[in-house]
């Protein structure tokens, strides 16, 4: 996604891409919306928040170990993943159960 590589060169890393933060215009551009958790983040550099939906949130963020732009790539997957089937890769009510599952 050209959008994600944008963000990532101007050094930010959006955290929550998610079906409802993809929209599309009336002329089918696609635009990404809700930076509510991006942040400034400098290349080889991490962060350590706990933030995202649950879904869509990366292993390194569930182990708190810190995490990086890689977090946007593993999003976008389970965003096409998504797209293609109809549900999330992981699912599962239960939150700590979702997470093993991600894990």
């Amino acid at each position: 996604m050209v959008g994600l590589g944008y963000l990532h060169a101007n050094k930010i890393i959006h955290r929550d891409l998610k079906p409802e933060n993809v929209l599309m215009d009336l002329d089918g551009y696609i635009k990404l919306a809700d930076f509510g958790l991006a942040k400034f983040l400098k290349p080889n550099e991490s962060t350590q928040s706990f933030c995202g939906t649950a879904e869509y949130l990366a292993p390194e963020i569930l182990d708190m170990a810190g995490h990086g732009f890689a977090v946007d790539w593993w999003t976008f997957g389970v965003l096409i993943y998504e797209m293609i089937t109809g549900r999330p890769p992981f699912m599962n009510k239960n939150h700590h159960k979702l997470g093993l599952l991600i894990r």
